[in-house]
């Protein structure tokens, strides 16, 4: 396995992004952070932190569980499935959606069913650690800590210090153990 973020760079890009998700909605308003179960929980309170102290106001955060929302539910191993809680009526708002890897889209639109479900939302933008390539879907994100290409062999491990105990990004798979990069 092979770092390709420490948890200082992960630091800076979630810094970045919060950056361009201002710029790009001029300023937080009308901003709703909501994270993709697992791991973009956290990172979407990260994000929504970060947004706050940059503006000065409180952005409302949540988390959406998409479990249900899965193509692919039949073929998976059974999760426990957790509460999606979003706050306040999402309709009009500008939904940031968060997730640590993009990789063939289902995910981002497994989660966009399930907002759909919770609202309208006037726009909906998506936030990740990592984009790795290989869509299956005509999905891209607007903001991106670190393109990653990948072949289709190899993993891409993002670890959040509120479930795994550190931050960091981790390739693994045939040539990704070629030393340490960070």
């Amino acid at each position: 396995m092979r770092s390709v973020m420490s948890g200082s760079d992960m630091g800076r890009a979630l810094r970045r992004i919060a950056h361009e998700i201002i710029e790009s909605n001029r300023g937080t308003a009308d901003v709703v952070v909501v994270g993709i179960r697992t791991r973009g929980g956290p990172i979407a309170q990260r994000l929504a932190a970060l947004l706050e102290e940059i503006e000065g106001h409180e952005v409302p955060c949540g988390i959406i569980d998409i479990g249900m929302y899965r193509d692919d539910i039949d073929s998976r191993p059974r999760i426990e499935l957790g509460p999606t809680e979003v706050p306040g009526d999402i309709d009009g708002a500008t939904i940031v959606l968060v997730d640590d890897v993009l990789y063939t889209g289902r995910t981002i639109r497994a989660a966009l069913d399930a907002l759909a479900d919770l609202g309208r939302a006037a726009v909906v933008q998506l936030a990740v650690v990592v984009d790795r390539g290989h869509r299956e879907l005509p999905i891209r994100a607007d903001f991106v800590g670190k393109n990653l290409p990948t072949s289709g062999s190899e993993h891409v491990t993002v670890r959040v210090a509120e479930i795994d105990g550190e931050d960091g990004v981790w390739i693994e798979g045939p040539g990704s153990d070629q030393g340490e990069t960070t």
